[in-house]
């Protein structure tokens, strides 16, 4: 259907039931006829950890930014180079490691130790991951920047019987932290406040060891993407969200050199002839849109509706995400960059910056808590990827519930289109039960379908408005004006 116009919660209502929008048209696959049914699947920021092939995304990004170094072999922009299973492993390898202990005798011969132990196996082969907490400063930092695998492959092990560990002493901690804590307590008592209270104040060593759950969680997706650059970074990334529709004094200003890279991008990436990628086409399908522009107090500071996220490298724009702003979700809805910059792999990198605004809006809004990525098609190897971003959901087509992706997935091995919700008596809770009520607008005035049904008298148009009504729900029905002629 052609959306002239649509209130923000009228869009997430629609998405919520399998619908997407391409500029101002608006479409929903017929899920049990079509050849690969498209499921539609959204991500759970709040609870999303990065998996291996992220963080090795977040990594080539943090070198190049700060040596200007460019990762070796393929260039292209696949949008993740591993399976979904090694992706669901990635995402729980650290969370599953527990309450490692070590005999920390003194902190400095405990690094001397491990550092002797990381040289003594390298040659012996792939090992299992110790989580990246464990890892003194230095190594930690290797491992950050550089684009070959950690030769620090264990730093420290389970105690060996006999040589248990030391359980009155405190457990190891990262040299980070530890320095953070000592640079606290010389401040602390630098305080010309008078003496200090506590077991520092009579002469007690303070405590360096944390809270024992907080060694052991892994790094946070905004740990991985905002660690901080040196001074002499040889390259500076921006991120700005400029407002598409109606079209911001910053979207015009930039609106050439968009266009110019979107050109570049679908000529290059996806082969289309020259002549194909014209300005009128990319207005309406990436600028065009029905959503209305709406502040609400309770909203985040920049409202709902559609936008342009702005990759800034040193000045210039590279890529452009374009995504909606919804009252529950930030919906994507294209991806084109700079194919010079390919090696970037700006495709992930995108998609874990929109997770991280996701969960930035959060904070201002905290109905906000979703990210969705479009449709999920099982059926096509291109398409699967997005199943890599956990813990995420897929639309139920028959009952319009979410349902974790990991329960999905045995069902849709065997069949293409699947049910999803595994309650048998469910139904649509917002399936169209009063046709009558559509509301239509017709020669310059609203009324419901059952009165604009006697004004007609056309028997005809009951299918149209009774399948528009069944596929939009009672509720958006309801709201949003069908337009008759």
């Amino acid at each position: 259907m052609w959306a002239h116009s649509l209130t923000a919660q009228d869009y997430q209502d629609l998405i919520d039931r399998g619908w997407r929008r391409s500029g101002k048209y608006v479409y929903k696959p017929v899920m049990n006829q079509t050849c690969c049914p498209q499921y539609t699947i959204r991500c759970r920021p709040l609870q999303f950890q990065p998996s291996k092939s992220h963080k090795k995304v977040l990594k080539k990004m943090l070198k190049f930014l700060t040596k200007g170094e460019i990762a070796k072999g393929n260039c292209e922009d696949a949008p993740m180079d591993s399976l979904v299973e090694d992706a669901v492993a990635g995402d729980f390898a650290l969370i599953n490691k527990l309450d490692i202990q070590c005999d920390l005798t003194t902190l400095s011969d405990d690094l001397k130790q491990s550092l002797a132990s990381a040289e003594k196996t390298k040659g012996r082969g792939p090992q299992k991951e110790e989580p990246e907490e464990f890892a003194p400063a230095p190594q930690r930092e290797e491992k950050l920047w550089s684009g070959e695998p950690s030769q620090l492959m264990k730093v420290l092990t389970v105690p060996k019987p006999g040589k248990g560990a030391d359980l009155s002493k405190p457990p190891c901690r990262k040299a980070k932290e530890i320095r953070k804590e000592r640079k606290r307590l010389k401040l602390v008592q630098q305080s010309p406040t008078g003496p200090l209270r506590g077991p520092q104040g009579q002469g007690q060593a303070p405590s360096l060891g944390p809270p024992k759950a907080k060694c052991n969680q892994p790094k946070s997706l905004e740990d991985l993407m905002f660690d901080s650059l040196p001074e002499d970074a040889a390259h500076k990334l921006e991120v700005r969200v400029v407002r598409s529709s109606p079209p911001s004094a910053q979207f015009k200003a930039t609106f050439q050199e968009s266009y110019q890279i979107y050109k570049r991008y679908q000529m290059i990436v996806h082969k289309d002839p020259s002549d194909k990628p014209t300005m009128s086409q990319f207005t309406r399908f990436l600028c065009s849109s029905p959503l209305e522009v709406e502040k609400p107090p309770d909203g985040p500071e920049c409202g709902y509706g559609s936008f342009h996220q702005q990759y800034w490298l040193d000045g210039k724009i590279i890529a452009v995400g374009v995504i909606d702003i919804l009252p529950s979700c930030v919906s994507s809805v294209y991806l084109y960059y700079d194919p010079d910059y390919s090696f970037l792999s700006l495709g992930v990198y995108s998609a874990l910056r929109e997770i991280a605004f996701t969960k930035q809006l959060h904070e201002e809004t905290s109905q906000l808590s979703y990210y969705y990525m479009g449709f999920y098609i099982h059926s096509c190897s291109k398409m699967k990827y997005k199943g890599q971003y956990r813990p995420s959901d897929l639309l139920c087509p028959e009952t319009y519930a979410w349902v974790p992706i990991g329960q999905c997935l045995p069902s849709l091995d065997n069949s293409k289109y699947c049910r999803l919700n595994p309650d048998p008596a469910a139904v649509d809770e917002d399936r169209s039960q009063e046709p009558g009520r559509v509301q239509v607008f017709h020669k310059k005035a609203i009324m419901p379908y059952s009165v604009y049904k006697q004004q007609q008298k056309d028997p005809s148009e009951d299918a149209v408005v009774l399948q528009y009504a069944s596929l939009v729900g009672q509720s958006c029905a309801e709201r949003m004006l069908l337009f008759r002629n």
